[in-house]
């Protein structure tokens, strides 16, 4: 095999496998220097103070960054843990939190169901939630979780927020489906509280808007009757039993006969946010003539 003669002008590089053999003896040969001679003194002590010292700092800096990299990340692998936790934590306190909210909320409903119930305690009344609704913002109609099995039947009267709600227009085994009286098509025979004049009171989802339904056919002669004066349902009215308050008088306008009045009331329901209501089991008495 003929030998390799290198051309002039190459550049000469050692295998790095070389190099690694080379450290290793002279760090080896380094160790065996250290072990068998006190190079603190002789002029080995300034070869050492010049080759060897420095790479122990070097070393020794590498193993404590090395550490200081290792400790962090175990306090980094930690502090993923204890954010875990906390983030279960706080998903475990909203919820709870949620359904406090609603439990504070339902006994607010609850407990203004029992005030209505007192304020008519002369009629037998059942709770019933509201399950279903038509589109839109206002609960012009909407279904109820009681029905037959409950007792409820076709007309019975629906309260809520101390004020007439509706009546019931359909009825199942155990459902039931009540139009309010702020529906388009609604009408009832309604009374000035004060004066004892009657009025027609008639829904409109269009005046609800302003938060307000329309009253005509009030007879007031000597203007008696003012703004604020409450409306209840009449005694003569055909569908809904006597004495459950309506709403409140805004606004009085004389209709252009000069006989009769008609204006505007706010409902004593609101009509926006109804969850829960009673339904009277009573109903109006009808005679035929």
């Amino acid at each position: 095999m003929s030998p390799v003669i290198k051309k002039k002008g190459e550049h000469f590089e050692l295998p790095s496998k070389y190099i690694l053999l080379i450290l290793t003896i002279l760090c080896v040969g380094m160790m065996l220097i250290t072990l068998t001679t006190d190079f603190t003194k002789g002029p080995l002590n300034r070869v050492v103070g010049t080759v060897i010292t420095p790479f122990q700092v070097g070393i020794s800096e590498v193993g404590g960054y090395l550490s200081k990299r290792v400790d962090e990340l175990v306090e980094i692998r930690d502090l993923m843990t204890e954010n875990e936790e906390l983030k279960r934590q706080i998903d475990e306190l909203t919820l709870q939190n949620t359904l406090l909210q609603q439990d504070r909320f339902e006994l607010y409903q609850l407990r203004e169901l029992y005030e209505l119930d007192q304020s008519y305690e002369g009629y037998t009344k059942i709770g019933a939630r509201i399950i279903a609704k038509d589109a839109g913002n206002w609960f012009a109609s909407f279904i109820i979780d009681k029905g037959e099995e409950d007792g409820l039947a076709v007309d019975m009267n629906v309260i809520a927020d101390g004020g007439l709600v509706g009546r019931i227009t359909a009825v199942g085994p155990n459902w039931a489906r009540v139009d309010s009286i702020i529906a388009d098509n609604a009408n009832v025979g309604g009374m000035v509280l004060s004066t004892a004049d009657r009025v027609i009171v008639s829904g409109s989802l269009e005046l609800m808007a302003g938060g307000k339904i329309s009253f005509s056919q009030l007879i007031d002669a000597d203007n008696e009757v003012m703004i604020g004066d409450k409306i209840v349902t009449s005694n003569i009215s055909d569908k809904y039993l006597p004495g459950i308050v309506i709403g409140y008088i805004t606004q009085i306008n004389t209709d252009a006969n000069n006989l009769s009045k008609s204006g505007y009331l706010t409902p004593a329901v609101d009509f926006e946010h109804l969850e829960a209501v009673l339904v009277i089991l009573d109903r109006k008495q009808t005679v035929e003539w």
